[in-house]
């Protein structure tokens, strides 16, 4: 018997990563299932990405690399936030990772000590209370519902501070509803942490660009906390390169100094030739971003549509990302016969058997009451889907 550490016992499986499996393996028995789980665009890295790590290659980028990336792209990354964002930042305030989960779990782990409160709207993304649970740090959760689409008050965020808060965490445009905070709505949060400057922030924006209301609005915005602020993006979303694993985050130097540290001892640096293909993507600029954002908004529509056609599912039309997060909960307590559904989870799998096609518990999130679905998909594909779920849901009384 393998004595395991308790760290790694008291830690969850991730149930995106649960659901994909779980649907592979029907399709390894000739079932066709629709996979609705995964947060991955199915558009192909673009060209001039490719042929940029193919180049590298050849130029010999096989080395090992500096933990916080190469420096020009770290200084290009520091150009991209002030072209598209207007926020100054020098290289040495950047640190790239290998993937934006990477620079999450290194802010985290450099900020939170056992005891510390984090502070996590909720839904989150699945991966936020694991990493906070490896820091020994403590989540404090403030609820959402889909009447506000999902997105929390200043007044929600000041009820719940206490004096052993440090951190709080949260992603616009979000995985997994797809909400995007305005400026105006950040403004209101960023009021409570003015009266409050031991908090820091951790502000995911991967889906950064996935945006269908105008243009991104980050809380690193306002001067008066940005030295509080760890921003956190990448490649993934945007440039269809969920393989490559190219993050960064852009904080204050002594967290970033702090961030090098950490990852110095634990991964050293990202893969060179991914690097150079990150750097050619923001060298590339925003056409081929913008053609897949296009398509993601025609999905958005199509999938809001169809759901709303569904009875006893209660949907908001997402600003951004590409998810839905249904909610569900009328389908509690049926059965179509032979499977009862006591929960999300329950529902998750009777989807995938009865449907097949492959969603995610809302629990993963946060939220028991909905479950989350992805529409990185065709249109062919989506339709078919949507069109299963809606005949399996029929069958449960």
């Amino acid at each position: 018997m393998t004595f395991l550490s308790k760290r790694i016992n008291n830690l969850s499986e991730s149930q995106t990563i649960k659901m994909a499996k779980l649907g592979r393996e029907l399709s390894s028995k000739g079932i066709d299932v629709i996979n609705l789980s995964f947060g991955e665009p199915d558009f192909f890295t673009p060209e001039f990405v490719k042929e940029a790590a193919k180049t590298a290659i050849d130029e010999n980028y096989s080395y090992y690399t500096p933990v916080s990336g190469y420096p020009d792209l770290r200084k290009s990354v520091a150009d991209k936030l002030l072209r598209e964002n207007g926020l100054s930042y020098t290289f040495d305030q950047i640190v790239v990772s290998t993937g934006a989960k990477q620079s999450l779990a290194n802010a985290v782990m450099c900020l939170v000590d056992p005891g510390d409160e984090v502070i996590v709207p909720t839904p989150y993304w699945v991966s936020y209370s694991e990493m906070i649970k490896l820091g020994e740090g403590k989540t404090v959760f403030i609820n959402s519902t889909v009447e506000n689409t999902f997105k929390i008050t200043g007044a929600q965020l000041e009820a719940a501070i206490t004096p052993k808060t440090k951190l709080f965490m949260f992603s616009s445009p979000c995985n997994p509803t797809g909400s995007v905070y305005t400026k105006e709505e950040l403004a209101d949060l960023v009021a409570v942490f003015e009266k409050h400057p031991n908090i820091y922030i951790i502000s995911d924006e991967i889906y950064e660009h996935i945006n269908f209301v105008g243009k991104h609005a980050s809380i690193a915005e306002f001067d008066s906390i940005k030295e509080r602020v760890i921003l956190i993006n990448g490649f993934s979303k945007s440039y269809a390169m969920t393989g490559w694993r190219v993050g960064y985050m852009a904080s204050n130097k002594e967290i970033a100094n702090a961030c090098d540290k950490l990852q110095g001892q634990i991964t050293s640096g990202t893969s060179s030739i991914a690097q150079r293909a990150a750097l050619a993507a923001y060298q590339g600029g925003l056409d081929t971003v913008n053609e897949m954002v296009s398509e993601f908004k025609k999905r958005r529509d199509i999938v809001f549509a169809l759901l709303t056609e569904i009875p006893g599912v209660k949907v908001n039309l997402p600003d951004g990302a590409f998810y839905f997060f249904p909610e569900i909960k009328s389908y509690f307590g049926t059965s179509n016969g032979v499977t009862k559904i006591n929960n999300a989870e329950d529902l998750s799998l009777y989807l995938l058997n009865e449907a097949h096609v492959s969603t995610v518990t809302g629990e993963a999130f946060g939220n028991e009451d909905c479950i989350r679905i992805s529409y990185a998909a065709s249109e062919e594909q989506l339709r078919k889907a949507v069109t299963r779920i809606k005949d399996a849901l029929a069958k449960l009384s």
